[in-house]
C-alpha cells in the first residue's frame, strides 16, 4: 500500500489545524494549541492558564482587573470569529473562555499553589457540570459572548466557594 492510499486524514480535522494553528486569533481561541488536545481540551486550556496568573497579579490589583477585562473582551471578539470559522458554536477546542475564566477564579486568593489548584479543580468543576444558570447561558446566549460568559460564571461560582473556603481557614 503507498503512502498516498495510507492517508486518510479528515479533512475537518485539516481545516479545525488550520484555523487553531493559522492566525493569531486561532491561536489564542485555541490556547496556543492545546484546545487540540484529544483528551479534555479545556482542562489542558485550563492548564496552559495558569503561569499567566503570575504575570497577572504581577501587575498589581488595577493592573489585573484591567487586563482582565481586556481579555474578556479580546475573548468575545476572537472566539466569535474563530467559531464562525469553524462553523461551530463554541466547539470544544476552543478554550480561550477556559484561560480566563480560570484567571478570574483565582483573582481573590493568594498565588499558592494550593489555592492555585483549588482554583483549577472548582472552576473545572463547575464549567464541566454546569448548575444552574450555567446550563441556560451556555445554550441560549450565542456568539462571542455566549462562549465567554458560562466560563464566567463558573468562575464566579469557584471565587464565591474559595471565598468561604479562605473564611473557614
Amino acid at each position: 500500500m503507498s503512502p498516498e492510499q495510507r492517508d486518510t486524514t479528515d479533512p475537518r480535522e485539516l481545516n479545525l489545524r488550520k484555523v487553531a494553528l493559522g492566525s493569531p486569533a486561532g491561536l489564542l481561541a485555541f490556547g496556543f494549541g492545546s484546545g487540540l488536545s484529544p483528551v479534555a481540551p479545556g482542562t489542558m486550556g485550563t492548564l496552559v492558564a495558569i503561569p499567566f496568573v503570575f504575570a497577572l497579579k504581577g501587575l498589581g490589583e488595577t493592573g489585573f482587573w484591567i487586563a482582565l477585562v481586556l481579555l474578556f473582551l479580546l475573548g468575545v471578539q476572537l472566539c466569535g470569529r474563530v467559531s464562525q470559522k469553524l462553523g461551530v458554536h463554541d466547539h470544544g477546542g476552543i478554550v480561550w473562555d477556559e484561560m480566563v475564566g480560570y484567571w478570574l477564579a483565582v483573582a481573590f486568593v493568594p498565588l499558592q499553589w494550593e489555592w492555585l489548584l483549588v482554583g483549577f479543580l472548582l472552576f473545572r468543576f463547575f464549567d464541566i457540570v454546569k448548575p444552574w444558570p450555567i446550563r441556560q447561558l451556555d445554550k441560549k446566549v450565542s456568539g462571542g459572548f455566549g462562549i465567554m460568559i458560562d466560563d464566567v460564571v463558573a468562575a464566579l461560582f469557584a471565587v464565591i466557594l474559595m471565598g468561604v473556603f479562605q473564611y473557614l481557614w
